[in-house]
Order: structure tokens, then C-alpha cells, then sequence
């Protein structure tokens, strides 16, 4: 069913960029950039009512931070898509032992943040404001999360961070688009006009947007982990970033998926930020 409503979608969208391109092409972007899921849940509401929370802002949006306060070192947490800060609790509850400081965010348009839509450079945006707040010096990025987490350390080079986790990240934006494009079989008409709109609205073509690229200009300590069976974000992904981020240690997982939620990464993670 859900297949037959992905082909309709992408026809439809297909059909109008005969009548407007410009058109077709903002709605195909809209439907990018608006999670469908990752509200959260009774057993995540129930664990997140632990924390403290505060509201931060980034212009006109808000940005919901939970904390679990602890002496040692601070840690941030950035979520992926269509997630919330509750997709933590096994590794928050691992960390609380080890007295951790520990601030999670939702980001735009999850959890109980604000936005209707949803880009990685706000995000960078986001985390930029949990950052001059709280000072961590480590943060842990899954999926979009860790994508997001490079571009706002490229762009403000925070030296209070001396250790950065990527989790299941993807390393350039133009291939997560191409996948999008190729899942609702945009035409040739949609995907060149969605290219026209992204360097409109955000000043760069999707191929400038890469964590690949950018992780070059970061100097912190970086672990990446990633899973073989990854069926979201290949693991090729992670040996790119790897490639370009020297100072850095890649481990590989094998079916664990794309969550990456396993007692075993919560260990890798615990060890490497000990040390």
C-alpha cells in the first residue's frame, strides 16, 4: 500500500512540473523537508518528563532542550530524522551512571520543537544555540543528526568540542536528495528544478552541502560507527567520511541497521568518550 501511495505522489508531482516546474519542484522539496513520523511516544514523554527541560529560540523557532545534570564531562545529543531526543534512553541511562552532564534537542519539526519543515542547515542553527548554552565537549550525532552536527562545527568551530560521534551519518546531501528523487521516480523536469530551488532558498547546489567536505575543517577527535546492513544510509557513506576525516576511528557494525541502538554501540561510545 504504501508503495502504490509513493508512485501516485511522484506521478502527481510529475504531472503538475508540466504545468509549473517551479511549482512541482517546491512541493517535491516540501515533502522532503516535512517528517511524516517521530512524534513521541508514551514510554519516550514518560522518560523525557526526567529530564530538565528549557526552551532555547533561534529567531521566530524554538528549540527544546532536555538535561540530566551531572559533574563529569558535558555531552550533546542530536537525533535524526524523523526521531526525537526520547530515541536516547538506553544511552542517557548508560551515561547517567558515569555522571555525565547530558543535554539532548529535538530538532525542527520533532519532538517538541518548533518549524514546520525540517533542513540540516537549520538544524546547524539549532545546535549552534544548545552549544553556546551548555558548552559541550562532546556531541553525538545519529543519522541527519550527525550531518547536522558537522555543518555547525564547520561554520563555528566551537573549541570547547574535543570529541565528535557520528552515527549512520550520511556524507553529502546531493546523494540522501538522489535517493528521494529516485524513490517517488521524479522526472528530469522535478530533479533539475528541485537543483534551481535548493540554490535559491539556501545559496548553494545539494553537492555543496557535505559532510565529507566539511569534516575536513574539523580538528576534534571523531569516532565514526556504522552498519553494513545500513538499508538507509549506505555504509560507503561512512568509509567517505572516514576518507577525509584524519583524526578519527571508523567501527563497523553488522545487523544493527540503520538505529544503531545496541547495548554493544552505547559501549563503543561510553569507551571512546572516557578516554
Amino acid at each position: 500500500m504504501e508503495s502504490i501511495l509513493i508512485k501516485l505522489v511522484g506521478s502527481s508531482i510529475n504531472g503538475l512540473s508540466y504545468l509549473s516546474k517551479s511549482y512541482a519542484a517546491n512541493k517535491a522539496l516540501s515533502l522532503f523537508s516535512k517528517p511524516r513520523k517521530g512524534q513521541i511516544n508514551k514510554v519516550q514523554f514518560d522518560f523525557l518528563e526526567t529530564a530538565n527541560k528549557e526552551i532555547l529560540h533561534y529567531n521566530s523557532y524554538k528549540i527544546m532542550t532536555y538535561r540530566w545534570i551531572g559533574t563529569n564531562k558535558t555531552i550533546l545529543l542530536v537525533h535524526g530524522w524523523e526521531s526525537n531526543s526520547g530515541r536516547w534512553k538506553p544511552l542517557i541511562n548508560h551515561l547517567k551512571k558515569k555522571d555525565y552532564n547530558i543535554i539532548a534537542l529535538d530538532a525542527p519539526a520533532h519532538g517538541n520543537s518548533g518549524s514546520d519543515y525540517f533542513n540540516a542547515l537549520l538544524y546547524a542553527e539549532f545546535i549552534n544555540e544548545a552549544a553556546k548554552k551548555f558548552n559541550p565537549n562532546t556531541i553525538i550525532g545519529h543519522s541527519v543528526g550527525g550531518m547536522a552536527t558537522v555543518f555547525f562545527q564547520n561554520k563555528y568551530q566551537f573549541k570547547s568540542i574535543q570529541k565528535l560521534v557520528l552515527l549512520g551519518a550520511p556524507s553529502n546531501f546531493k546523494d540522501v536528495l538522489k535517493r528521494y528523487t529516485d524513490m517517488l521516480s521524479y522526472n528530469q523536469r522535478v530533479t533539475q528544478q528541485l537543483n534551481i530551488e535548493i540554490l535559491e532558498q539556501f545559496g548553494s547546489l545539494p553537492e555543496s552541502f557535505s559532510t565529507a567536505k566539511y569534516i575536513e575543517t574539523i580538528a576534534s577527535e571523531g569516532l565514526i560507527i556504522h552498519d553494513e546492513d545500513d538499508n538507509v544510509i549506505p555504509y560507503n557513506d561512512a568509509l567517505l567520511i572516514k576518507q577525509n576525516y584524519k583524526n578519527s576511528k571508523l567501527i563497523t557494525t553488522k545487523g544493527l541497521g540503520h538505529s544503531l541502538n545496541h547495548k554493544s554501540v552505547t559501549l563503543h561510545i561510553s569507551e571512546f568518550i572516557a578516554n
